[in-house]
């Protein structure tokens, strides 16, 4: 049996990729992520979605909070979105957004580089499995 969890929320992370794919060929390489982010922000709610900029997440170790980090995007409260601008994507700007989607209830992550080429990853996490396993 074919897992469909990959593709949760599909149609809202095509469209994100497609807003990327127009921005990053409006704008090129070599903008700071700041540049992206804006431009980002800019078409994803020309198309309707409701976008937060720097969403704060906290992190919590035995319930205690023990610091926080910033999203670069949240869209329609179902996806996290953070950009880069980096040469090529790395195994660390993968971790990074995992460990962002495992500190919040938020299952759906794209990873976007505006880098020499364009590069996108998705990565899904649920919390709720990982919650069952640990019960």
């Amino acid at each position: 049996m074919i897992s469909t969890d990959n593709y949760k929320h599909s149609e809202i992370t095509e469209k994100i990729i497609s807003a990327f794919y127009k921005v990053y060929n409006t704008l090129g390489y070599g903008f700071l992520e700041k540049v992206y982010e804006n431009a980002m922000f800019i078409e994803l709610v020309a198309q309707g979605m409701r976008v937060e900029k720097q969403k704060r997440i906290k992190v919590f170790y035995e319930n205690k909070e023990v610091g926080e980090y910033f999203a670069d995007l949240a869209i329609n409260e179902f996806v996290i979105v953070e950009l880069k601008a980096a040469e090529s994507l790395c195994e660390e700007h993968e971790f990074q957004l995992i460990n962002y989607l495992k500190a919040t209830e938020i299952e759906v992550g794209l990873l976007l580089n505006f880098g020499k080429k364009p590069e996108v990853k998705r990565k899904v996490f649920s919390n709720k499995i990982n919650q069952e396993l640990q019960s």
